[in-house]
């Protein structure tokens, strides 16, 4: 338990230094542009619930998928297959600039003491 907190305390971390860079505010905006489109869509189309569609739309953009589920009107796959390959690539950006920065904030602690001082442990540092 105390691992997956201290897991949890960094990705929270992450996030939030990743939220300094412009691309990675422009990738959330579009996200939740995408997450917002993606179930109002699968609510009317498909006649999902809310929380169902929003469910759906995240798994399916974390390529983890949805066993459940499969859109049954053609226009439902068309827009799906279209969400896919549109959507993936924002979701995986958002996890890049926040692994990022996880490892950014890593390396800056093994550069420095808690004080921000060097200890000379490494003599560059890659931004």
């Amino acid at each position: 338990m105390v691992s997956f907190l201290l897991t949890l305390k960094r990705l929270i971390g992450g996030i939030f230094r990743a939220f300094r860079s412009k691309n990675f505010q422009a990738l959330f905006v579009l996200a939740l542009i995408f997450l917002i489109s993606g179930t109002i869509f699968y609510v009317r189309e498909e006649g999902l619930a809310i929380v169902d569609a929003l469910y759906f739309c995240v798994m399916t953009l974390s390529t983890v998928g949805h066993p459940d589920f499969v859109p049954t009107t053609s226009l439902g796959k068309v827009f799906t297959m279209v969400y896919v390959l549109a959507g993936t690539g924002i979701f995986l950006g958002l996890m890049l600039h926040i692994a990022y920065a996880i490892f950014k904030e890593k390396r800056r602690e093994e550069d420095g003491d808690s004080n921000g001082k060097k200890t000379g442990k490494r003599k560059k540092q890659i931004e």
